[in-house]
């Protein structure tokens, strides 16, 4: 759109990817929030409580604004991967509202500072960055677990898509998918056949 604000479009990306995540876990027990999914272990509450942390340091840490919450698994300081999943004694309610405050916190950061601002990195091969490089990458990462979440909704009761009523997903009900789905099993045997 001629004449829109960049910092604006990038924080309506990111709030939608937030968004994503968090509707992932409408409407399912506490059992399939936490449920992995793949063999790695990925879960839906996981994946936010993942976020939650990323953010906390790219728009904390990162730009002199620490957020206030438990270190260990927020730095990398807890054993590998406990940003990945909840325990029994991580409530649905304590992640999703750490997540909407690390929000809060990440929003007066984007809102104080310029795109160009520049924060230093703890970790990676890149000790600074611009407030516009730790957007994007937010965006990017936040929206890349959104598709995973979608995958594992998908696995655990069939709803995808970004939101209730969403239109970007074919129209079809469950014989209809059926159909597809054998349609491209068949072209991907067809496939390997000839390989």
């Amino acid at each position: 759109m001629i004449g829109s604000d960049p910092k604006a479009d990038l924080r309506v990306y990111l709030q939608d990817a937030r968004d994503v995540l968090l509707w992932k876990l409408d409407g399912l027990s506490e059992y399939d929030i936490r449920r992995p999914m793949t063999p790695t272990g990925t879960n839906l509450l996981g994946l936010v409580k993942h976020a939650a942390g990323a953010e906390a340091m790219y728009f904390g840490e990162t730009f002199g604004r620490p957020f206030d919450a438990p270190r260990p698994w927020i730095t990398g300081e807890g054993e590998p991967n406990t940003d990945l999943w909840a325990t029994a004694d991580e409530t649905r309610e304590q992640i999703v509202g750490l997540y909407r405050r690390v929000w809060a916190h990440s929003d007066v950061t984007i809102e104080s500072l310029d795109l160009a601002a520049v924060g230093r990195v703890a970790w990676g091969s890149r000790s600074e960055v611009t407030l516009h490089r730790a957007l994007v990458h937010m965006i990017a990462e936040t929206d890349r677990h959104a598709g995973h979440a979608d995958i594992v909704r998908e696995l655990i009761d069939g709803v995808v898509g970004q939101r209730t009523g969403s239109g970007n997903v074919a129209p079809g009900d469950t014989a209809w998918w059926g159909r597809h789905r054998s349609r491209v099993e068949r072209a991907a045997g067809e496939a390997g056949r000839g390989a």
